[in-house]
C-alpha cells in the first residue's frame, strides 16, 4: 500500500493527500515533521536527504518533492483524467505546477512570514502585497479563460496551488480584485476532497 510520510498541516503534504483523495487511492499516513519530528532521523534522511515532508513509498519506490509526487500519482492512476496523454497539454500543466513553486510560493511565504512573525512597517508590507498581487494577476488572467488552471475540469495543474490559495483567503488583509481566482477557489471548496484535506485543515 502507498505510504505517505508527512503531517496533515503541512501545505506540501496537503497537495499529496488531496491528490490521493481525488484519485480514490488507499494509503497509510504517518506524522512526520515539525512537532512530530522523525525527519532528522537517519532512516528518514536515507529516503529524503532534505529532511522535509512529504515523502512517499509506493511498493518500494521512494519519492520526495510534493509536485513530483503529484505528477507521479496522476500519471500512474489518473492518466487521461488528472494527467493528459497529450504531451503539449501535459507540458502546459507542468509549467503551471512549476510556476507555483518558483514564483507564487516564494512571494506568498515572504508575505505570510512578515504578517506572522513581527509587525512590519507599512511600506515593507505594501511591497510584499504588491509582489503577491502581481503574481496572482497572472493566474487570474489564466482563470479568466478556463474554469480550472489548465482545463475545464480539475487536473494535476490545480493541485499544487491548494494550500497557498486556501491560506491566502485566510490572511487578515484586503484581498484586492482577483475575481477569477476567487471564483476558482470557491469551486475548489465545493469539492469534498479539497475540503477534507485542505480547507478544514488550514
Amino acid at each position: 500500500m502507498l505510504k505517505i510520510l508527512g503531517r496533515r498541516n503541512s501545505g506540501n503534504t496537503q497537495k499529496v493527500l488531496w491528490c490521493c483523495d481525488e484519485l480514490s487511492l488507499a494509503y497509510e499516513r504517518e506524522d512526520v515533521g515539525r512537532g512530530f519530528g522523525r525527519n532528522d532521523e537517519p532512516a528518514y534522511l536515507a529516503m529524503n536527504p532534505n529532511g522535509r515532508v512529504p515523502t512517499i513509498v509506493d511498493d518500494g519506490f521512494v519519492l520526495w518533492e510534493s509536485n513530483a509526487i503529484v505528477r507521479y500519482l496522476c500519471s500512474k492512476h489518473g492518466m487521461g483524467r488528472l494527467c493528459p496523454t497529450d504531451p503539449q497539454q501535459r507540458a502546459d500543466m507542468e509549467r503551471w505546477m512549476d510556476w507555483q513553486q518558483t514564483t507564487l510560493r516564494p512571494r506568498f511565504h515572504a508575505l505570510f512570514d512578515a504578517l506572522k512573525d513581527t509587525p512590519s512597517d507599512d511600506a515593507a508590507l505594501d511591497t510584499l502585497k504588491k509582489a503577491m498581487d502581481d503574481a496572482w494577476s497572472i493566474l487570474d488572467a489564466q482563470l479568466a479563460r478556463r474554469r480550472f488552471v489548465a482545463d475545464v475540469d480539475l487536473t494535476m495543474a490545480d493541485i499544487p496551488f491548494c494550500y497557498i490559495v486556501n491560506r491566502w483567503y485566510m490572511l487578515p488583509i484586503e484581498h484586492r480584485g482577483l475575481t477569477n481566482v476567487k471564483a476558482w477557489y470557491d469551486r475548489l471548496c465545493e469539492r469534498p476532497a479539497f475540503r477534507r484535506n485542505v480547507y478544514e485543515v488550514g
